[in-house]
């Protein structure tokens, strides 16, 4: 939690008081009930939602909002899903910068953050299939994508300029403005909302919002390593074992 005179704290009253809102006006516009009034005792501390609320409503920066940056606002997409930044290598080439899974929970809010990208690992692939197009890597987590994508495995994703030029049933890497996904996408008849949807069936599909969307990328590729996969030596082993039943129940019949 934190205390009256935090900075948090601080910065969130500072960002009420200048939209001109009382405590309950400002709790209803940011989904919390009743009023604002713990979150500015220090009684209840901010949470994600709150956070990527400022953000989507106000353009208010996380990183401001904790004392970590003197940026106050930062760009709201507004539809606008093509990436925020792009990092080149010594040569002026664009480089495939690599978010792994303790840097996607961090990627949302350091989205415009130049020098955030910096500490990223980047690399190029010298192949026609990654010439003319951004690309950012990003590591599965979870198992929502299960069996098509593993945790632990990374995928490969072309920046996608606007949601109009999205396809639907392909793979996206889905930037929010809290989360990092990884999902089949369809369009609804409803252009303002998209539906996110999971390869494993026990994880039901999402609607969101496209303004909602910070970023989006197809992906295309995937780096593997979990080629000696015990589960498919395993199918293996059961259809080796099945195969010499049959021959032995071949030999008896014969008898």
């Amino acid at each position: 939690m934190g205390t009256p005179g935090s900075i948090e704290i601080k910065h969130f009253k500072e960002v009420r008081e200048e939209n001109n809102y009382t405590q309950s006006e400002f709790a209803e516009l940011l989904g919390i009930k009743n009023s604002t009034a713990d979150i500015e005792r220090g009684r209840t501390k901010l949470s994600g939602k709150v956070v990527a609320e400022l953000l989507r409503q106000f353009g208010i920066n996380p990183l401001w909002l904790f004392g970590q940056s003197g940026q106050k606002y930062l760009k709201i997409s507004k539809g606008d899903v093509s990436p925020k930044v792009i990092t080149v290598d010594n040569a002026d080439n664009e480089n495939i910068v690599l978010v792994n899974q303790k840097a996607a929970a961090g990627y949302p809010h350091n989205v415009q953050d130049v020098e955030w990208y910096n500490q990223l690992p980047a690399f190029d692939i010298p192949l026609p299939e990654f010439r003319n197009a951004t690309y950012r890597g990003f590591q599965i987590e979870g198992d929502s994508m299960l069996p098509d994508y593993r945790p632990g495995e990374w995928v490969m994703g072309k920046a996608v300029p606007s949601i109009e030029e999205a396809s639907n049933n392909k793979v996206y890497v889905v930037v929010m403005y809290d989360s990092v996904l990884v999902k089949k996408l369809q369009k609804l008849p409803d252009p303002s909302k998209v539906l996110l949807i999971s390869s494993n069936e026990e994880y039901l599909p999402l609607e969101i919002n496209v303004h909602d969307i910070q970023e989006i990328w197809q992906v295309n590729s995937k780096l593997t390593f979990n080629l000696d996969n015990p589960t498919n030596n395993g199918l293996f082993q059961e259809l080796q074992q099945s195969m010499q039943e049959l021959k032995r129940e071949l030999r008896s019949f014969k008898k």
